[in-house]
This record gives structure tokens, sequence and C-alpha cells, in this order.
């Protein structure tokens, strides 16, 4: 039986949320569909499958300015639609903002096409970086996201704001983000620890708030307490001048960017999440599927699904709460912050607990199970 011809549009391959969720269903896709990736740029960071094609759109660097941004769309929306034509796509799944707003312009023009697009951040919070991202999430997004046949994010919040602030009533489903579960595992002791582990990944910037966890350090100042951080970003040289001016320096690492994720987690005893916002946080779930034992701010959206299967959880400002399968805090809360890292600290039975309870959540979202979802919204 000839298998559907499907393509997946989305700017480049390069380290982050998005681009991981597609290398990760692209192994899958590749057993029932003719998968073509298609780039917007040649930016590729993780292995792409040999039966996958691979087309680039665009040659050169990411325009930034908002101008360009307009003319590279119109020159990526050009090349795509073509692109669709020759190949005989049946199926265009697109990831991200420009990307599914030219997933909706081929909807327009092509018959016998089912587009399907994917939003990946909160929108309300995310778009707001300039008057531009404002002004096409505001206008451009609602025209060209409801041209297409339906929509998936990886939260239900993400959904609601999406109809609620912007407009968009095509139908919408949600397919959370897969994660292999790791062979590798942290072993947890059942006494208290000399030292105690913290370990956070993510850009860093202000938006993932690494700020938080070093002034909590800072404001315990307790010198068995170890943080490090696994990425890089803008706010880095900020955040190594804070630590030694807080003399903190001895107790936090930046380690760089990593790809053995999980081998490197299971080193530290406690994940936490600081951030101000998320889509949904990738990284939490990967912790979590190594039984690591965590801490999220209960922030929009993604720790609170994780978590707390999305239940609503009350946390007294100056905190923590017992979600499901993790702690939970306020979001830039110092204080409650403290006190999850010393209820784990001086509770190893919990701290053990809590990282099994994680380990067995991140099995609901082992990668065959959510792509059977995946696939089943392509072809239903």
């Amino acid at each position: 039986m000839k298998k559907p011809n499907l393509s997946i549009l989305i700017n480049t391959l390069s380290q982050g949320g998005a681009e991981r969720v597609v290398s990760t269903f692209l192994p899958m896709l590749v057993r029932d569909y003719n998968v073509t990736l298609c780039l917007c740029y040649d930016i590729i960071s993780y292995p792409i499958p040999k039966e996958v094609k691979t087309v680039i759109l665009r040659n050169g660097q990411i325009q930034t300015n908002p101008l360009r941004k307009i003319t590279e769309l119109i020159l990526i929306r050009k090349k795509y639609l073509k692109f669709l034509k020759t190949s005989k796509i049946e199926y265009s799944i697109s990831f991200l903002a420009l990307c599914n707003i030219v997933n909706g312009f081929a909807n327009k023009k092509l018959s016998n096409i089912k587009t399907i697009i994917s939003e990946r951040c909160y929108p309300s919070l995310m778009y707001r970086s300039s008057r531009a991202t404002w002004f096409i999430a505001n206008y451009i997004m609602p025209k060209y996201y409801n041209a297409n046949d339906i929509l998936f994010s990886n939260s239900i919040e993400i959904n609601k704001d999406l109809n609620a602030n912007f407009g968009i009533d095509i139908p919408m489903e949600v397919i959370y983000n897969p994660i292999v579960i790791s062979t590798f595992t942290k072993e947890y002791s059942d006494n208290n620890p000399d030292k105690f582990s913290l370990v956070n990944v993510g850009t860093i910037y202000f938006t993932k708030n690494q700020k938080l966890i070093l002034e909590t350090i800072n404001d315990t100042a307790n010198k068995s307490i170890q943080l490090t951080v696994f990425g890089d970003g803008p706010q880095q040289i900020e955040l190594e001048k804070y630590s030694e001016d807080s003399n903190v320096s001895d107790q936090v690492k930046f380690a760089g960017r990593i790809t053995n994720v999980a081998e490197r987690l299971i080193e530290h005893d406690c994940f936490i999440l600081s951030s101000n916002n998320e889509g949904f946080p990738n990284v939490l779930l990967e912790a979590m599927s190594v039984g690591l034992a965590c801490i999220s701010t209960n922030c929009l959206s993604g720790p609170l699904e994780l978590l707390n299967d999305n239940e609503p959880i009350k946390i007294n400002q100056g905190e923590f709460a017992f979600a499901k399968y993790g702690l939970m805090i306020n979001v830039g809360d110092k204080i409650g912050l403290s006190k999850a890292i010393n209820y784990y600290k001086e509770n190893p039975t919990k701290l053990k607990e809590f990282g099994l309870l994680a380990y067995n959540r991140a099995k609901d979202f082992e990668v065959e199970k959510i792509y059977h979802q995946l696939k089943n919204l392509i072809e239903n």
C-alpha cells in the first residue's frame, strides 16, 4: 500500500522544544508516511532519519528585523507553496507562528491538502515581545490560523487562550510532547545527603528566570546546596556576575549546552523549573522521565498539567504546595522555593517517593502513546 505524502514545516531543527518534538516524531512518522522535512533555514541540531527527505527553503541567517521578517515570510510562502504542488503533499504539518501562517495560506490556495498547525507557547504572554509581533498575533494570525483544518497544541491553557484572545475557532486538540523514557534513572539514598544538588536546564534569560534560584541560594546561605545550570543565553553574563557579587559562585556552576541530558540530570538530587511562563516545559518532563524529584513554578502553561493532572492547586505566597507528582510554588517566590528545597533536603524518603511518582507520571507521555494520538489527528 502506497504511503501518503506528508510534509513538516518548521523554522529550523535547532535546539529547542518544538524542534525536539519534531525530531522525536520523525522516526515514528516514516513508518506510515513519505515524510519531507521543510526547514526555513539550514540549522540542524538533531538527527534526521535517512528515510526523511530534507528541503531548505531559504539560505542565510534568520531575520530578526520585523520588516525583513515579513519579506522572508513572503519568500518562504512562495517556495513552500511550489514545493507542496510539485511533491503532491497530502498532509502539511507546521510548527510555530510564522510557519503556521504559511500553512494557512497554502490551504487557501490548494485543494486536496489537509493543513495541520501546532502552537507551542502561551500566546498572550509570548507574543508581546514587540509591537510588530503583537500586530502579527492580533491581525495576521487569526486570518491564517483559521484557514487551516485543525490545530494542536501541547497545553489545554494554550488552546483556551487562542480561542478567547485571538479568535481562533478551528477545531483544536491537545497532544502533549512525547518523551523517550530513559534507561538512566535516579537512585536515591535513604540518608540525608551532605550536599544537596539542584539542576536547571534551559536558555538563560528572563522568561526562564534562573535568577530566582540564585537569589534563593543567596538568601538561604546554606553552603551545602549546589546548583548546576545547563544551557546558555543572553542573561548568562549577568547571572555569573550576580553569583560572584553574592559570594555564591562556589555553589553555582554554569555548565553550557549538553546533548546527553538524561545522563547529566541523574547526577543531581532535584530539578527546578523556575520559569515565568512556558508553552509546555520539555525539560520538566525529561527530569521526570529519569525519576528526578521536581520543583516547579505554577506558571502558564504546562507544569500544572504535568505535576497535578491540570487540577487547580492553591499555593499561598511564601509557601509551596504538594502536587501529585512534585512540589509547586508561585512564580517568582523565593521564600516558597527555599522552603520546597529544604523540604526535599530534610526528607530523603519524600525525595525518593516524589522521584518515583514523577517517573511513573512521565510514562503517560511515552512516544508511542503520543504518536498514536498524532496519527489519529492527521488521518481523522
